[in-house]
C-alpha cells in the first residue's frame, strides 16, 4: 500500500529560498502567447524545473492576473519575469547577453528533442510561440537552432503548455545527465 505524501512533506522551497538558489540555465520566451492559462503552466512548470525566467512578449500578458494565477498557483511570484513590447527586443536582450536562441517549431533542418544534447557550459532561452501561427519567422531566423518535438499521431502540434513541460524535463534531464558525467 502507498500513502500519499502530504504538501509538507515534500521539502519544497520557500519562494525566498527559490530565488537565493541556482537555476537551470534556461530563460522561456513567450511569443505573442494569447492564452492565460498557457502563461500560468509555463510558470509553475517554470517553478518545477527552478529556470531563471520566464520573458512574456507582445500579446502575452503579464501578474498579476487572476486567469494566470490559476494555473500557476503563486509560481508567478517565485519565477522571475520580464515584459518586451516585441518579442525580438527580448531576443537581442538575450544574443548580448550570451544567451542561445532556441525556437521550438517544427521547422527545416530542425533537430528533433530527443537528438538534442544540451551543452553545460551554455544558457539558453527557449522560444515558444502563439497558439495558431507557432513561433514568428523573424523570430526562427535570428534563432542559433530550432528543435521540433517529435509527433506521430494527426495533430501538428501541442499545446503551448504541454510543449513548454516536455521541453523542460528533456532539457533538465539530459543536462543533469551530463553534469553527473563531468
Amino acid at each position: 500500500m502507498r500513502r500519499k505524501l502530504q504538501n509538507s512533506e515534500l521539502n519544497r522551497l520557500s519562494i525566498e529560498e527559490f530565488k537565493l538558489s541556482p537555476k537551470l540555465p534556461v530563460i522561456v520566451v513567450l511569443d505573442n502567447v494569447r492564452s492565460q492559462h498557457n502563461i500560468g503552466a509555463a510558470f509553475r512548470t517554470g517553478d518545477a524545473f527552478r529556470i531563471e525566467s520566464i520573458f512574456l512578449c507582445g500579446i502575452s500578458s503579464t501578474p498579476p492576473n487572476a486567469e494566470i494565477h490559476k494555473s500557476a498557483l503563486g509560481a508567478e511570484d517565485s519565477v522571475d519575469w520580464q515584459y518586451f513590447a516585441n518579442t525580438i527586443d527580448a531576443i537581442n536582450f538575450l544574443k548580448q547577453n550570451e544567451y542561445k536562441i532556441v525556437s521550438i517549431e517544427q521547422a527545416e533542418n530542425s533537430v528533433m528533442l530527443n537528438h538534442f544534447s544540451p551543452d553545460k557550459n551554455e544558457r539558453y532561452a527557449f522560444v515558444f510561440g502563439n497558439e495558431v501561427r507557432g513561433v514568428s519567422q523573424s523570430i526562427v531566423d535570428t534563432s542559433d537552432l530550432c528543435i521540433e518535438i517529435p509527433q506521430s499521431g494527426t495533430k501538428h502540434s501541442l499545446n503551448i503548455s504541454v510543449s513548454v513541460g516536455v521541453v523542460l524535463w528533456e532539457f533538465y534531464k539530459n543536462l543533469n545527465s551530463i553534469l553527473k558525467r563531468s
